[in-house]
């Protein structure tokens, strides 16, 4: 039953996108690495149905509206066969709610990966795609994945051709997939049916080459 709320947000997901316009100090550090400190760097905003902001030197996301996703992106840089890490401390009222990684995202096109966890322990990977719209590659569960209010160290490995996700290091599942190859990055968290039920916080991004 868990698993089948899981899948209901990717399906249903609204999507809206925060970017941020790269800075003079990007352009001297290819792959993104943040603390949250300094403001500017991701995209923000604040609507009726999510907020994207930084608040006490960690970036937090929160979604109000039902089924809706939100993410931020630190730019318009596209990578490919990058491995990403953050942590993640889930506020959420919804223990339904998703949360995790955007990688390889065609810009504004609405086909991207979406890589995340719930706080009950459950982790999907899931594809955009323009025309078709969302799909779950893979999902399932994991006793890796703690409970809401406990920070997490998430990471995921985006290659050309398959995905794989970590929790505090530790490898929890992988998928093949090979549909995009390279593009941005980002965060992201997808609304369950509560309203008001998203709210995750990100600290301490990271991003390295893949060997």
């Amino acid at each position: 039953m868990k698993l089948k709320v899981l899948a209901s947000v990717f399906t249903l997901a609204l999507a809206s996108l925060a970017c941020a316009m790269p800075d003079v100090a990007s352009l001297f550090n290819p792959l993104p690495k943040d603390d949250f400190s300094t403001t500017g760097k991701w995209g923000t905003g604040t609507d009726s149905n999510s907020s994207v902001e930084y608040e006490n030197d960690a970036l937090r996301m929160q979604v109000f509206e039902p089924l809706y996703m939100t993410w931020s992106t630190p730019g318009y840089d596209w990578y490919d066969n990058t491995h990403m890490e953050v942590d993640v401390t889930s506020k959420s009222s919804d223990d339904q709610v998703l949360y995790g990684f955007i990688c390889n995202s065609r810009g504004t096109t609405m086909q991207f990966y979406f890589v995340g966890v719930s706080p009950i322990g459950g982790y999907a990977f899931s594809k955009s795609e323009m025309i078709k719209g969302n799909s779950v590659l893979k999902q399932g569960t994991s006793d890796l994945i703690t409970n809401s209010g406990e920070t997490i160290r998430l990471g995921l490995d985006c290659g050309a051709n398959s995905m794989t996700l970590y929790v505090n290091g530790e490898m929890v599942d992988s998928v093949s997939d090979s549909t995009y190859v390279e593009g941005q990055v980002g965060l992201f968290v997808a609304n369950d049916t509560n309203p008001n039920g998203g709210d995750v916080i990100f600290d301490n991004f990271v991003m390295t080459k893949l060997k």
